[in-house]
């Protein structure tokens, strides 16, 4: 069901939504969390398609608010979906032109639902602080993606001078099934580390901060290598007895190589917006890792840090905290051959 409202209040959208659950036999929404979407008309569809999907396994209310400053004339106009293509959810799309678009604190939070987490996303540049962005200020979790700014790392030191506990970035969350890959290869291969090198496509914030990553939890150099891509296409771990080698060409099947032992295959596809999405949204207390993480961003990745990494018990620990590490860790301990996922072939904004 799908309703649109022109020129409309924030109470007669909740009174619609209201009405719209009834129609569809709902009375109660049963939503865990309310999601909040800034972002811009040519970017919504793709955002809320990708919010709904995730809505499948976080039923959420959704809200899509898209600022149009450029009209004159202030205006409010809405569209609640219940009940459709949205999931178990419910998604309310709000169009905040002229000087409204200055204030979609006031119009969202009428819209929240009592009692439950909110998340904030930013599906495009968004802002340096998202603590004092007026949507971000009543959040929970605040998600941005460093990727859709033409200067991704410069976005990122931005991000990492007004950090603040909820703060996240999808360019950090496309790393999880690398970091628990590798964490994983070196629970099996313990041996100490010398060297590392990242390769990948140039311009994709998500090699650079893995690079971060690993200078930080070894304490060793890390070289940075640009080539074509897709996304990340190679991390190399130097040790005494020869190199631990992960590496992925196509953007699906990587192979993971460990002195002594055969190749592996193994799934590492890159991953969709939507999947990206569910997976920030199944925690909602602050990422300590990410914050450690920023508070080294600026440091050479040539340069070690003057710290002692961290053993291979803890950083294999510390993978398997992140969701879906346990799976991702079974499929390099495993000696049989994973074959490739369908994954994602998009641009390197989407995925890694």
């Amino acid at each position: 069901m799908i309703l649109d409202l022109t020129d409309t209040t924030a109470s007669k959208i909740a009174s619609t939504l209201v009405q719209a659950r009834r129609r569809a036999g709902s009375p109660t929404t049963g939503a865990v969390l309310t999601l909040i979407i800034a972002t811009e008309e040519r970017h919504h569809y793709d955002a809320m398609k990708a919010a709904s999907q995730a809505a499948r396994e976080h039923p959420s209310r959704i809200i899509v608010v898209v600022g149009r400053p450029e009209v004159a004339r202030t205006r409010l106009d809405a569209e609640v979906r219940v009940g459709d293509e949205t999931g178990p959810g419910e998604v309310i799309v709000l169009r905040l032109y002229g000087e409204l678009s200055a204030h979609a604190d006031s119009v969202v939070l009428p819209l929240l639902l009592p009692d439950v987490p909110v998340v904030t996303w930013w599906p495009d540049d968004g802002p340096d602080v998202p603590k004092d962005d007026p949507l971000g200020a009543f959040a929970q979790r605040r998600i941005t993606d460093a990727a859709e700014f033409h200067k991704p790392m410069q976005k990122m030191r931005a991000r990492a001078a007004g950090y603040t506990p909820g703060d996240t970035d999808l360019a950090w969350t496309r790393l999880t099934p690398w970091r628990s890959m590798l964490a994983a290869a070196l629970d099996q291969f313990p041996r100490k580390v010398t060297g590392a090198s990242v390769s990948g496509e140039e311009g994709n914030p998500s090699a650079k901060v893995l690079a971060v990553w690993l200078r930080q939890r070894l304490g060793v150099p890390v070289t940075r290598t640009a080539d074509e891509g897709p996304g990340i296409t190679g991390v190399t771990l130097q040790t005494e007895d020869g190199p631990i080698s992960l590496t992925r060409p196509d953007g699906e099947l990587a192979t993971l190589s460990v002195p002594g032992q055969p190749d592996r295959p193994v799934a590492l596809k890159r991953r969709e917006t939507a999947e990206l999405i569910a997976e920030e949204l199944r925690r909602l207390d602050p990422d300590d890792v990410y914050a450690r993480l920023l508070e080294n961003i600026d440091i050479p990745f040539t340069e070690p840090l003057k710290v002692a990494g961290p053993t291979v018990e803890r950083a294999a620990k510390e993978a398997a905290q992140l969701s879906g590490a346990e799976s991702a860790a079974g499929a390099a301990a495993s000696t049989s051959s994973d074959g490739p996922g369908k994954g994602d072939k998009g641009s390197k904004e989407d995925s890694v």
